[in-house]
């Protein structure tokens, strides 16, 4: 069977797929295993997904910038921020995101304008009490607001 473009790009998935299956079976710290985890899950949705050719070279070229091959000293720390890279590039050039994408942003963001009201609030009575009820607050309509735009990404297929 000749090589084509899409045959050349879902070996690639496949080369990383399993250099993180050997990085997943190589160590034992369970915050590492996570990003290994969560790396082979967005790659195995995206070994499904038909793409362009253009969008095939767009993959391959990212996958390459993120240079996973290395021997970093601090492999977790190195894979993470690739991951977080590789997700803003699957997001901002495709609208993809993985599971919970939206709802980890939302919370933190819920939780940081909750800071703010709670200290606003928080003149007016105890300051604990009033940063208490603006960060739980804050984390709840976050949490909606989030479980809200991940079932959009779902329901619209850019979900990996």
């Amino acid at each position: 069977m000749p090589l084509t473009k899409k045959t050349l790009i879902i070996m690639t998935l496949l080369e990383t797929y399993n250099f993180f299956e050997s990085l997943k079976t190589e160590t034992t710290k369970k915050s590492e295993i996570k990003v290994y985890e969560k790396f082979l899950h967005i790659l195995s949705g995206l070994k499904i997904r038909e793409f362009s050719e253009n969008e095939i070279q767009s993959i391959e070229m990212e996958l390459d910038r993120l240079n996973l091959k290395s021997n970093p000293k601090n492999r977790k720390k190195y894979f993470k921020k690739a991951l977080s890279s590789f997700e803003k590039y699957l997001e901002d050039t495709f609208s993809l995101t993985s599971k919970g994408y939206y709802s980890e942003r939302a919370i933190g963001f819920g939780i940081l304008f909750g800071v703010v009201a709670g200290v606003i609030f928080g003149e007016r009575f105890d300051k604990s009490l009033g940063l208490s009820l603006g960060i739980s607050i804050g984390m709840l309509i976050g949490a909606f607001v989030g479980r809200y735009m991940d079932a959009q990404a779902k329901a619209s297929g850019n979900l990996l």
